[in-house]
């Protein structure tokens, strides 16, 4: 039987009762009465009006908390509360709202109905019906529509959202805490006014700041289909890496034709990482990609990457006959501490060929990379000393058809070095070695050793460091190197026969006093210092260059006796805030040989590459006797981060004009602006090298992911060959939730290679890029 309990929703009003002071009760003249009267009359309108907006408030002990139902109007029958009129039930984190809501004490249901709405930390539904236990913490609601916030981190390669997930379900379970099952929903994260896209599915899944998983379902770009997914995994919080099928390619181009492929991303374990994938070419075959990551430890890290191709060729031979330019890549990178000072690195490099290469690479700057270079070494560096071995190997493609390289390894090689120190406290005598022995090759079109030829070298020197106050400061060096070989040049062919070369090394290094002045431009502080530099060097003993075998730089030493005078200018800003830079430097350096011939090593009509040559600029000038270096000048500049210029020059006396020019800047004009620029002149003798003028410009508006609009394009141009390269032209629209990318390509590599590619890719905010173009082809 339903029992009222009006003290729940009104309060008792007592009887009013004046006792020992009744007298008070009673007016004390005829002319006070109405007065009185009229305002005990208004105090029980006033409670009789106020009473019927009391909120009546029950509170239930469950569990770890307390079950509090609030309403406007409630009753109880049994086991069972009924509420009426905006109702509010809360127990611990969880808010429960409706216009009615019957909540049963013993099996801790409630049932709502009437403008349901639910709410836990971040997580809000809303419905017209919903069932709830609050000790479980499980649910059913009906015809849902809500929002879910989850904790997100920020990712520079995808584009980053702080919108909410919001959904649309016809029944949404709330089966744990943090998780969720919707029946016929569609998900997103855009403004659910006007989404531009949704997941649509029959069945899916949410772990709050986990992971979204979709059964049976499409993907649909304002309102249109665009691919089904039978089965989905969407990262929905900060742990971002989840094992499954990736987005599958889908793209044309004019040499490989349809191109379509997917990868599996597998993440067992938090430490370790992989990207196994395959691509089907319909004009040329298919292609197979493995990448692995795999941080084990704080101090050892693993790379590998493998992409490979097998081609069935394009027609090119006699008849038509298909020639195939197939072949793979790989590398491997591994970094490891492994304890007692050790350390350890391999860095592993392997190209087929070098048509593989040009065929098959998707950016210029990839396909133009022809060396290769393997490393692997274990190193200790101990009070000083360092001991080192090693394992190295350079492979550098001159042609791809035919194809011809140049091989130089040294493996096994142990090296044992040490700092320069002093053993008398009192003298300023400084003493250090170098040693150097293993096994060494060399191959190439005219030169080819045997697989492993022994080479030793020893190579000690004292340092004399003087200085005459804080103005003046001269340094001397002498030592000698003695290098033991298996085997020599004879008439050009190496043979097996020894040779031992041994040579005499001193240098002077003389730093004349540094000018400087300081001035000040408003509350800036402007700083010039010009530094000069007199650097002598000298060596004897080399008399047959000619029979010496290259291997490395420390083989192409010559008898020498040269001076190089540099002059070196610095310009620093420091502003009011005390941030202090140096924005501009000017080197300007050459060398005067006192022995022209180098001890008879330069052979005239021929390009002669020496140590002593090197070491003043990368380009070579040397084709006869001579003197003076080129004079090289070398400009730095980088002003408050907005100007990035490199300017590198070479004038050559001889020919009376600029032998090369490097330029290499960066400037951000205006806001989100950048333009690059690189040049690279090349005016010499053709006997040195050929004649080149290539220049790169890169320029756009925005970032990858910036919100708006983005656009960028690169290009390459040969001046002399009057060819383009390279071109690409890229341009993108980011919104809240999502964004659209297209692209323009092109490739010409000579023969070899000259196709044309439009990409197109969509950008899912916090998700991951569905096309094809990928991130690492981006200018941006």
């Amino acid at each position: 039987m339903k029992s009222e309990n009006p003290s729940s929703v009104f309060p008792i009003l007592q009887p009013l009762n004046c006792g020992a002071h009744a007298a008070a009760c009673h007016p004390r003249s005829a002319k006070t009465r109405p007065i009185r009267c009229l305002r005990l009359l208004a105090v029980l309108l006033f409670a009789l009006f106020f009473a019927g907006s009391v909120r009546g408030q029950v509170q239930v002990p469950v569990g770890r908390g307390i079950v509090r139902l609030e309403a406007n109007r409630q009753n109880k029958d049994g086991d069972r509360y009924i509420a009426d009129g905006d109702v509010d039930v809360r127990y611990l984190n969880v808010r429960l709202r409706a216009d009615h809501i019957e909540y049963d004490s013993k099996t801790y249901d409630v049932f709502a109905r009437g403008h349901v709405i639910f709410d836990y930390n971040t997580e809000h539904i809303e419905a017209p019906e919903g069932h709830y236990n609050v000790r479980t913490d499980q649910g059913v609601f009906l015809r849902v529509h809500g929002t879910i916030n989850v904790a997100r981190r920020p990712n520079p390669n995808v584009l980053f959202s702080t919108n909410p997930i919001t959904f649309e379900a016809n029944e949404v379970d709330r089966v744990a805490e943090q998780t969720y099952v919707f029946k016929k929903t569609w998900l997103t994260i855009c403004m659910p006014n006007r989404p531009v896209w949704k997941f649509y599915s029959v069945r899916s899944t949410l772990k709050v700041n986990d992971k979204v998983v979709l059964v049976r379902a499409n993907f649909r770009l304002l309102k249109v289909p665009l691919i089904y997914l039978p089965y989905a995994s969407i990262p929905a919080g900060q742990k971002v890496r989840q094992s499954g099928f990736l987005l599958p390619e889908v793209s044309e181009n004019s040499v490989n034709g349809y191109v379509m492929g997917d990868s599996y991303y597998w993440a067992p374990v938090d430490w370790f990482d992989s990207e196994i994938g395959a691509q089907y070419l319909s004009k040329r075959g298919w292609g197979q990609r493995v990448d692995l990551r795999a941080v084990p430890e704080n101090n050892m890290n693993l790379l590998v990457h493998y992409y490979g191709v097998e081609d069935r060729g394009l027609p090119g031979g006699p008849n038509g006959t298909l020639i195939p330019e197939g072949g793979s890549e790989a590398s491997l990178l591994f970094t490891s501490n492994f304890g007692h000072g050790w350390r350890g690195v391999a860095d592993l490099n392997y190209l087929s060929s070098l048509t593989f290469r040009l065929a098959f690479a998707t950016t210029f700057n990839e396909a133009t990379i022809s060396e290769q270079h393997s490393n692997a070494f274990v190193t200790n560096n101990f009070r000083g000393f360092s001991l080192n071995v090693a394992a190295l190997n350079y492979q550098d493609f001159l042609n791809a058809q035919p194809e011809t390289s140049i091989v130089i390894r040294s493996a096994p090689e142990v090296r044992f070095s040490s700092v320069d120190r002093a053993f008398w406290n009192k003298w300023p005598v400084y003493f250090g070695f170098d040693t150097v022995s293993g096994a060494v090759r060399r191959s190439d079109t005219l030169i080819d050793t045997n697989q492993m030829v022994q080479r030793t070298e020893l190579a000690p020197h004292m340092t004399l460091p003087l200085r005459w106050g804080y103005w003046f400061g001269i340094t001397s060096t002498a030592g000698f190197r003695f290098t033991d070989y298996g085997e020599q040049l004879i008439n050009g062919i190496p043979v097996n026969q020894g040779l031992v070369r041994t040579d005499g090394e001193f240098s002077v290094e003389l730093r004349p006093p540094a000018f400087e002045r300081i001035w000040d431009r408003g509350k800036t502080k402007w700083k010039h210092v010009i530094e000069p530099l007199i650097v002598y060097n000298y060596v004897t003993g080399i008399n047959d260059f000619s029979r010496i075998i290259r291997f490395d730089e420390d083989d192409t030493i010559t008898d020498t006796s040269e001076l190089e005078p540099s002059l070196t200018q610095r310009f620093f800003r420091k502003t009011a805030d005390g941030q202090a830079e140096e924005f501009l430097t000017w080197r300007l350096a050459a060398k005067y040989y006192f022995d022209p011939t180098f001890g008879g090593a330069l052979i005239p009509g021929q390009r002669n590459v020496f140590a002593a040559l090197d070491d003043i600029t990368p380009f070579a000038f040397a084709d006869e006797p001579r003197r003076w270096s080129p004079i090289v000048s070398d400009i730095k500049m980088n002003y408050s981060a907005r100007y990035d210029i490199q300017l590198e020059t070479d004038y050559d006396f001889l020919p009376n004009s600029l032998a090369a020019i490097g330029l290499i800047g960066t400037v951000h004009p205006y806001r989100q602006s950048f333009l690059s620029l690189a040049q690279f002149r090349l005016n010499t003798d053709p006997i040195l090298q050929p004649e080149q003028n290539q220049i790169r410009v890169t320029g756009g508006w925005g970032q990858l992911n910036r919100k708006g609009w983005n656009t960028a394009t690169s290009f390459a141009y040969d001046t002399i060959q009057h060819t383009l390269q390279y071109e690409v032209v890229q341009a993108s629209y980011n919104g809240s939730c999502c964004g659209i990318s297209f692209e323009y390509r092109r490739l010409a590599l000579g023969p070899l290679r000259n196709d044309n590619q439009f990409r197109a890719a969509l950008l899912i905010a916090n998700i991951g890029t569905f096309g094809t173009l990928r991130r690492q082809e981006r200018v941006f």
